[in-house]
């Protein structure tokens, strides 16, 4: 049973700390709005596209790389969600609990710049997009109004979000369906069904970008369930949260696809979508917009509790309430849209593309992740370790997590394809990126090794399971 959220505070208090037992107000049917909701946005749409694109896949091997890529990565996504309502607090902090107090700092500074990285370029595009529907906007304006609105969504927090994440699942579900119908009843283009045909590496490829896609949501998706009850079946949680993603994040990556192959060759993916809707098109633009809006608030929101948790691994007594993270957001806000705003177009395409390499150390990451919390510890963790400056049971470091996270950071350079560094082995396959593969087949058995040999750590956990009566 799931407390009711009728008394919760409409702006949400607490950020990086334990919730307690009278403040889980979630409901797990929310994980799947926010989710599918979320994912159903010109990003997804602009990156699904690239199957065919880039790669020239046709449209039945576009899709099946789509859906193997979504369906194998929203596992590990999902799993990280889960962790959640055991847990209640967010996912970065509990970082801690595998790599020490300062030993977590690097993951959590990296997943802090993706989420302003994402956060910048989801406000340019925004502005981009208003200036598109009313040319009286400039972008600059576009821009602050852009991020203006996430920023609102993002300081009211968790509840807000969920909200209005409920509505937008409905409104964009119906909108791409609607979408998808007008593209299949007005194709545009005579080769539709025959532009492009199978190659193992654009499929390999393309399967990656999915995949890829679903292992960025991790370093934050469990902060959104967290405020769930910590008796709901771990198997809730999960298929909620996967069934949402995988299916939301497919269906507008099969949009981008299915719109540019129905349209003439050589059109941008955005302008493609636009010409393929016709008559709804101005429409699909107007939902697409709200939703960069709305999700982009995910990011802003991220980004904060990143902030805050690299504070607080110095100033360990300091929980910050609902207010800081106000401030601190206003801050961020303030930052990124002056960036946005001045920077060149070509600071922000570079920026992106470091975002998209950083990428690369969340893969490791999120191996130790899982095997430490569902394979070692299973579930039990001391929150309050976690929260001390010296790590508590913890400590500072953990030489068997950093190790094995070093290792599985080298081990995918060779089979890397980003836009800043294209490995050998990848190059050798016309491009494919295989990295995240090798890095989690590699980290995974490592680290349980590493952790299971570890005598001191055997002591530890045989103590806590002690004291929590297990």
């Amino acid at each position: 049973m799931t407390t009711s959220s009728t008394n919760a505070p409409l702006i949400e208090k607490h950020t990086i700390g334990y919730v307690p037992p009278e403040d889980r107000h979630g409901k797990v049917r929310d994980l799947f709005t926010l989710w599918f909701g979320g994912n159903i946005a010109p990003l997804p749409i602009v990156t699904g596209a690239l199957g065919v694109q880039l790669f020239h896949l046709n449209l039945f091997w576009g899709i099946s790389a789509i859906l193997v890529g979504h369906l194998v990565g929203g596992v590990l996504m999902a799993l990280h969600s889960a962790q959640g309502p055991q847990m209640g607090i967010p996912q970065m902090i509990q970082s801690r609990a595998q790599f020490g107090s300062l030993g977590a700092l690097l993951v959590v500074a990296i997943a802090g710049v993706m989420y302003l990285g994402f956060f910048a370029s989801n406000i340019v595009l925004a502005g981009k997009s208003l200036h598109g529907l009313m040319d009286s906007v400039p972008v600059p304006v576009g821009i602050v109004i852009g991020a203006v609105g996430s920023g609102v969504i993002s300081i009211i927090g968790y509840r807000f979000i969920h909200v209005l994440n409920r509505i937008g699942t409905w409104v964009l579900g119906i909108g791409i369906a609607v979408g998808f119908v007008y593209i299949f009843s007005h194709i545009q283009s005579s080769d539709f069904l025959t532009r492009g045909g199978f190659n193992i590496s654009g499929w390999l490829a393309t399967v990656s970008l999915a995949a890829l896609w679903q292992i960025a949501f991790a370093p934050y998706v469990s902060d959104y369930s967290r405020y769930l009850p910590a008796n709901v079946p771990v198997a809730q949680t999960f298929w909620t949260t996967y069934l949402g993603s995988a299916l939301g994040s497919s269906l507008s990556f099969i949009f981008g696809a299915v719109a540019v192959l129905a349209t003439p060759v050589g059109l941008d993916t955005m302008v493609a979508v636009t010409q393929a809707t016709g008559a709804i098109g101005p429409l699909m633009l107007v939902l697409f917009l709200l939703s960069v809006i709305s999700h982009n608030a995910l990011n802003l929101y991220g980004a904060v509790l990143s902030l805050i948790t690299l504070v607080q691994t110095f100033a360990w007594r300091w929980i910050p309430t609902g207010r800081s993270r106000a401030i601190l957001s206003v801050v961020v806000l303030v930052s990124c849209c002056i960036v946005a705003i001045f920077a060149s177009a070509d600071f922000i395409g570079h920026f992106v593309d470091l975002v998209l390499a950083l990428l690369v150390v969340l893969v490791p990451w999120t191996a130790i992740n899982l095997i430490d919390f569902y394979a070692i510890h299973k579930g039990q963790y001391d929150i309050a370790s976690i929260f001390r400056v010296d790590g508590g049971r913890y400590g500072r470091y953990n030489p068997q997590a950093l190790l094995a996270y070093a290792i599985g950071i080298l081990v995918q350079i060779p089979f890397m394809n980003t836009p800043l560094y294209v490995g050998p082995v990848s190059a050798h396959i016309d491009g494919a990126d295989l990295s995240w593969l090798i890095g989690l087949a590699v980290t995974s058995p490592l680290y349980y090794w590493l952790a299971s040999r570890d005598s001191a750590y055997r002591r530890r956990q045989r103590s806590f399971e002690a004291t929590v009566g297990l």
